[in-house]
């Protein structure tokens, strides 16, 4: 398996979501489950299929995080920065229209472009790894090439 880089608080998130489900989600489901069955019938039993849906669902999300978890390096963040590099904050200025964004690089298990979080494995992302401030960076996006101009980075 590939070592995936996170921040501490990437992975403190990942393990805190891990442990709702296994403490708290997990027997929520099991007592669903047996109260269902109480009620005779299952094939006919929307309660019985709405727990077990929910059930595939929550355990699949769990091995998801353990393997996320499993596969986590973190990767301390320590600026000052010069250069796009994991755990940077960079502002972006689309060519095109003029929009300023910033994000900082994370990893892809703590990507959120809507809250400023942009994965490092990202088109975009890779792109910007290793640029310097006022460098030009065109990338291919699934809404076709675009170019930015990094105004800054942190």
């Amino acid at each position: 398996m590939d070592v995936v880089p996170i921040t501490r608080e990437g992975l403190t998130k990942l393990k805190k979501e891990l442990e709702k489900l296994l403490k708290e989600e997990r027997p929520r489901i099991i007592k669903a489950l047996e109260e269902a069955r109480a009620h005779g019938d299952l094939s006919e039993n929307a309660e019985y299929h709405a727990a077990k849906e929910r059930q595939a669902f929550v355990e699949g999300r769990i091995g998801e995080l353990e393997t996320q978890i499993a596969t986590s390096q973190i990767e301390e963040i320590a600026g000052p920065y010069d250069r796009c590099v994991f755990g940077a904050t960079v502002t972006l200025e689309n060519v095109e229209t003029g929009d300023e964004r910033t994000y900082t690089l994370v990893g892809p298990y703590e990507s959120a472009p809507e809250k400023g979080l942009l994965s490092i494995a990202t088109p975009i992302g890779r792109a910007l790894l290793g640029r310097e401030e006022g460098d030009d960076v065109r990338v291919n996006t699934p809404k076709g090439p675009q170019e930015f101009v990094i105004v800054a980075v942190r």
